[in-house]
C-alpha cells in the first residue's frame, strides 16, 4: 500500500515579505517580512520534512535518495521540481533566470529555471512585471543602462485565478499586492537586473547581475501565453494550464467528489483553498488549506470528497 507524504513547510525571509502567509494559511511564520514558504523541496538551500507516517521526520531530500521507488525511479540526479507560495509584500526585483546549459556552465550544481504562477490572491489593482519591449540586445543594454525602465518593462494588471508560464529568459517580477503559488525546476539561481535601489539588512545596496542577465534574457521577448483546457462535470472540475518540458500542472476544483488514478512517477498537491477527505484504498485521511503532499508511484485509485481547491503538478 501507498501512503501520501504530507511535508511540512519551510519558510524564508525577504525584504519584500508580509505576513499574507499567516494571514491566508494560519502558518506560523518566522517574522512580519516573510515572503516564501517552501511548500515541496528538497532543494540544499530547503528540504521539506516529512510530518506524519513511516517516514515522519525524514527530509524529503533522503528520499529521494534513499527510496527511488517512492518516485518511479524517476530519472533525475536531484528532485525535479521545487513548489512555493511567495507574499509580494513589496515589489520584487526585475529579474530573469537561466536556461539549463547556461546554469550548468556557471552556476554549480544547478539547473535552469523555468517556472509558472497562479495567483491565489492579490489587491485589485496588483500588476507582475512578465517581458519587455526591446527588439534587439543592443536596444536592450541602451534601455538598462539609461534606466528607462517604464520604456523596457512590459506590465500586466492580474487577478486571482490567473495563471502564467514563465520559461528561463524571461525578464519578470511579482509587484506589490500578490499572493502566488509558483512552480519551478527545483534551482534557486535569481539574476536581478533592477532592485529599486534597496539595501540589505547590513546597509548595502542588493547585487544586481545585470552582466549574466544580458547574456541569458530572451530577445525580443517571446509571449508565451496558453489557454487552459477544462474538463467539468457536474461534482469537479480540472484546470489543465500547462503540459510543457518541465512540469505539468492542473487546478482541481473539486464540488463534492472527483475519482482519480494516479498514473505518473509522482504527483506534487497543494490544498489552497477548503477541507476534504484523501481517500486511497478505504483509508481517508483529511486535507486542509495549507497542507501540502506527494502521491508516490503505484498510489493508483484515488478519491478526493469535500469543497476544496488543490494546484497538482508533476514533472
Amino acid at each position: 500500500m501507498k501512503y501520501p507524504i504530507f511535508l511540512k513547510p519551510i519558510f524564508k525571509e525577504r525584504i519584500w515579505g508580509g505576513t499574507a502567509l499567516r494571514d491566508q494559511f494560519n502558518y506560523n511564520i518566522p517574522s512580519d517580512t516573510t515572503g516564501e514558504c517552501w511548500a515541496i523541496s528538497a532543494h540544499p538551500n530547503g528540504s521539506s520534512v516529512v510530518e506524519s507516517g513511516k517516514f515522519n521526520g525524514k527530509l524529503l531530500s533522503e528520499l529521494w535518495d534513499k527510496h527511488p521507488e517512492l518516485f518511479g525511479y524517476y530519472k533525475s540526479e536531484h528532485f525535479p521540481l521545487l513548489v512555493k507560495i511567495l507574499d509580494a509584500n513589496e515589489n520584487l526585483s526585475i529579474q530573469v533566470h537561466p536556461n539549463d546549459a547556461f546554469a550548468k556552465a556557471n552556476e554549480k550544481d544547478e539547473c535552469g529555471k523555468t517556472e509558472c504562477w497562479y495567483i491565489i490572491d492579490c489587491d485589485e489593482e496588483a500588476e507582475i512585471v512578465l517581458g519587455h519591449n526591446a527588439n534587439t540586445k543592443e536596444q536592450f543594454v541602451s534601455m538598462i543602462k539609461n534606466g528607462h525602465w517604464d520604456k523596457l518593462l512590459q506590465r500586466i494588471k492580474i487577478k486571482p485565478g490567473d495563471f502564467f508560464y514563465i520559461p528561463s529568459g524571461t525578464l519578470h517580477a511579482l509587484c506589490k499586492g500578490a499572493l502566488v503559488l509558483e512552480i519551478q525546476q527545483s534551482a534557486d539561481t535569481t539574476y536581478r537586473i533592477y532592485d529599486y535601489n534597496r539595501r540589505d539588512k547590513e546597509g548595502n545596496l542588493r547585487e544586481l547581475h545585470i552582466e549574466k542577465a544580458i547574456k541569458v534574457t530572451t530577445i525580443p521577448h517571446m509571449e508565451k501565453r496558453r489557454e487552459p483546457a477544462l474538463c467539468n462535470t457536474n461534482k469537479s472540475m480540472i484546470t489543465t494550464f500547462v503540459e510543457g518540458e518541465y512540469f505539468t500542472v492542473y487546478k482541481w476544483d473539486i464540488f463534492s467528489r472527483l475519482e482519480m488514478i494516479q498514473d505518473c512517477h509522482f504527483m506534487l498537491m497543494s490544498v489552497i483553498d477548503g477541507n476534504g477527505t484523501l481517500c486511497i484504498q478505504n483509508v481517508k485521511y483529511p486535507i486542509q488549506k495549507g497542507q501540502h503532499f506527494i502521491l508516490p508511484n503505484g498510489t493508483g485509485n484515488f478519491v478526493i470528497e469535500g469543497a476544496v481547491q488543490l494546484i497538482v503538478s508533476h514533472p
